[in-house]
């Protein structure tokens, strides 16, 4: 075999090409929301067990409004109703309850705002938000704020 063999090919491929992704990465801040509901506690004080099944309605219709923004437009654009709060921001009673649930490693929670007191809270991971507690009084994080 002589040593100036080169391999052949029908056509030489381009030096110019460049790699492409069949879609661009995102960030979860363009992905619409989607919800978790195998953690939502069961039990007081923030527990969803007292809820009728007209409040489990309004709830669920508030959540699937959500369902039609981006997390930017929940937790951007909205963020004086909509936030991620640190678990230090917390009362005491949710940093307690984080700890007995076994949720001490959580570094924040993210609040839905659904009236002027009620909120929803949950744990958002790669744009999903894993729902925890359901707050109707605004107790888990107080505000000193007028009407909130």
């Amino acid at each position: 075999m002589s040593k100036d063999k080169k391999p052949k090919t029908k056509i030489n491929p381009s030096t110019k090409k460049q790699p492409k992704l069949a879609s661009p990465p995102t960030s979860f801040h363009n992905m619409k929301p989607s919800w978790r509901i195998s953690g939502i506690e069961m039990v007081e004080p923030y527990g969803w067990q007292a809820l009728d099944a007209n409040m489990l309605l309004y709830i669920k219709d508030k959540l699937t409004s959500f369902e039609s923004m981006t997390w930017a437009e929940i937790l951007v654009q909205g963020k004086k109703f909509h936030h991620t709060v640190a678990v230090v921001s917390l009362s005491q009673e949710a940093q307690s309850h984080l700890r007995e649930i076994n949720l001490d490693d959580v570094d924040e929670l993210v609040s839905l705002r659904l009236s002027a007191k009620e909120r929803v809270w949950g744990i958002l991971d790669q744009g999903v938000l894993s729902l925890l507690w359901w707050d109707p009084e605004h107790q888990v994080c107080p505000s000193l704020l007028r009407h909130t």
